[in-house]
């Protein structure tokens, strides 16, 4: 009854282990585990020579490096360092694992280092990603922060990379609504990166979650900050582009997207800004334009989560039938004309002009003057106020 509970923590530990010795994202890796399994996998990386080189794709030169890093992985020391910050090890097979990072393949998480009292499987199924520039201009910040406000209001989990730029303010627009926030760090989860986000990232731990597939104190590189992306990708129902270049990561990550069936969006910028380059030319493809929240959680979300019917303002004349707006447009911009004239332009008979000419003026529409009719002064033929008129 106890052999269980053992092989379970066996595993947890091996995979635990293994978080130090292939980078995220590595596919052998992957593949390794799920052949030999994360106990035998990490056995044979400290055991004999024979046994790991016997697995396919293990080269000596490349044995010798896991080694190596094997050698000083102490599971056990990083458990203890995260569970000292609040923190967890989810493994796949967690009752807390989100399933969607499976779609990942050979590619998916080896485990995630995870701070924040929420549960990681339940906050993911219901998440939307918020991408973007880091060096954004005030306009993606202010799109990011609203976008991601009006998600929280709807009981959208925002997820992002806690950088500097759109991720920051995807995140405070969040807190700010009282909403739920999930951070993907490229670095371990007791490491506040960047610097300046120290406070950010310690928020979202009180408020949301914080996780990451590196250990305990370890540091992001370029290289992970991009396999990074796949996680963010991975675990939301689709990806939203606020700003970006031709080459930025956050396109890594709406590509990601896009390979695995998720739904991939875009905010639209300036034609002429190159932060929105990378936007348009996604756009272009198979992303969807999105400009608020409403439209994000029509996409993503389920059947009736409809965005509001979209129109233009409400004038006066369109209140009125074909009839009536035929005869506006008869009467001319300035100066006084008869009602058969009027009925001659229009079309319609003179009984039938005039009749419309009452109901205009009843309206607002026009004035009588005299035997004659014109427009009413300081109105257009919409019934609104004519811009600079008299």
């Amino acid at each position: 009854m106890n052999a269980q509970p053992a092989d379970g923590e066996r595993e947890r530990l091996a995979r635990a282990a293994l978080t130090r010795v292939f980078e995220p994202g590595d596919e052998r890796g992957g593949r390794w585990i799920r052949e030999a399994g994360p106990a035998e996998l990490i056995g044979r990386l400290t055991g004999p020579d024979g046994p790991a080189r016997a697995l396919e794709g293990m080269t000596a030169t490349r044995l010798a490096g896991y080694r190596l890093r094997a050698a000083s992985a102490d599971p056990g020391r990083d458990l203890a360092a995260v569970a000292a910050v609040g923190g967890r090890f989810v493994c796949p097979g967690d009752q807390e694992w989100p399933s969607q990072l499976d779609d990942l393949g050979d590619a998916r998480p080896i485990g995630l280092w995870v701070r924040g009292r929420s549960d990681l499987r339940l906050w993911a199924l219901r998440s939307v990603a918020l991408v973007g520039a880091r060096a954004c201009t005030p306009y993606g910040a202010h799109m990011a922060g609203t976008l991601a406000a009006g998600l929280a209001e709807r009981g959208w989990v925002v997820v992002s990379g806690a950088a500097y730029g759109v991720d920051g303010a995807a995140h405070r627009g969040a807190l700010a609504a009282g909403g739920a926030t999930m951070a993907v760090l490229a670095c371990g989860v007791d490491v506040a990166y960047p610097r300046g986000h120290a406070e950010l990232i310690g928020r979202i731990v009180e408020q949301g979650v914080v996780m990451g597939e590196l250990p305990p104190s370890d540091h992001p590189t370029r290289t992970r900050f991009i396999l990074r992306n796949r996680v963010i990708a991975a675990l939301t129902r689709g990806t939203v582009v606020v700003e970006a270049e031709y080459r930025s990561g956050s396109l890594v990550t709406a590509r990601n997207a896009q390979r695995l069936g998720r739904f991939t969006m875009g905010v639209p910028g300036p034609a002429t800004s190159g932060l929105s380059a990378g936007v348009h030319e996604l756009l272009r493809g198979e992303g969807v334009l999105v400009t608020d929240a409403a439209e994000i959680a029509e996409l993503v979300g389920e059947i009736g989560e409809l965005a509001p019917a979209r129109s233009g303002r409400v004038l006066p004349r369109d209140v009125l039938d074909a009839v009536s707006a035929q005869v506006l447009d008869a009467l001319p911009w300035a100066g006084v004309t008869g009602s058969r004239d009027v009925a001659r332009s229009a079309g319609v008979s003179a009984d039938e002009a005039l009749g419309r000419l009452y109901e205009l003026h009843s309206l607002g529409f026009v004035e009588r003057e005299g035997d004659g009719w014109r427009l009413t002064p300081g109105r257009t033929r919409n019934g609104d106020a004519r811009r600079g008129g008299t």
